[in-house]
């Protein structure tokens, strides 16, 4: 048959290797083209073979399936990689998808999911076992979060609140009010922050504090300030 996707299993578990190929085989379209037990021997079959789709354990004795799949992507061109574990592990998820992995299952997957995770990788595209796609989507947020959090990490309580309101278009005057400052103090807030951030006017300040989000680190209720001494002294 023409068009078939050619497919090497690494497991060093015989009986685990036997039974993914009767699975792979039974469908037309694959063919199982190399086996290997071993991290090192999967490294070596694959750059024997060049199969299109690679099926790796994740724990294996010695080079381990997160170094084989590294490998793998880098000595083998065009080769996709799934890394099968039996445990949804968040540490070697990450490892596995920062090593280049394009699927990432679970061996408890059913039948149907484990040919439809092949036919995707084969494809060009990702597959992440439901199971592990929350704690993906979390890390990513808390990424995201600790990214913006880092744009503003020279600023103060006081500068952040400031920038949050100059973002939303405020005046001197209008957040002088609203954070119960003098108007001078405010322009001093200001000018800091425009140093800081590296902004040479409101506009581009106001720009990078959208761009970073500030409202979820400032949220508008956050920055009506109290009285202060401050605003008496001017």
């Amino acid at each position: 048959m023409t068009n078939q996707v050619r497919i090497l299993i690494a497991d060093d578990h015989s009986v685990v290797r036997a039974g993914l190929r009767a699975l792979l085989e039974r469908q037309g379209r694959f063919r199982v083209i190399a086996e290997a037990g071993t991290g090192e021997e999967a490294v070596a079959r694959a750059q024997e073979t060049q199969p299109d789709v690679a099926v790796l354990d994740v724990r294996m004795p010695g080079v381990s399936g997160i170094e084989a799949c590294r490998q793998i992507v880098e000595l083998v061109p065009g080769c996709k990689v799934i890394m099968l574990t039996s445990y949804a592990e968040d540490e070697l998820l990450f490892a596995a998808i920062q090593s280049g992995a394009s699927g990432y299952i679970l061996k408890r997957i059913g039948d149907n999911e484990l040919i439809l995770a092949v036919d995707r990788v084969s494809r060009g595209e990702g597959m992440l076992d439901p199971a592990m796609t929350a704690t993906v989507f979390a890390e990513m947020r808390k990424a995201n979060e600790a990214q913006h959090a880092a744009a503003f990490a020279n600023l103060t309580s006081q500068e952040m609140a400031v920038l949050a309101l100059v973002a939303d278009g405020l005046t001197n005057r209008q957040i002088a009010i609203k954070l119960y400052l003098g108007e001078g103090t405010v322009r001093n807030y200001v000018s800091s922050v425009l140093a800081k951030i590296g902004a040479s006017n409101r506009a581009e300040a106001a720009a990078y504090a959208v761009k970073h989000n500030i409202r979820e680190l400032v949220p508008p209720n956050s920055d009506s300030g109290t009285p202060s001494e401050e605003s008496s002294s001017e």
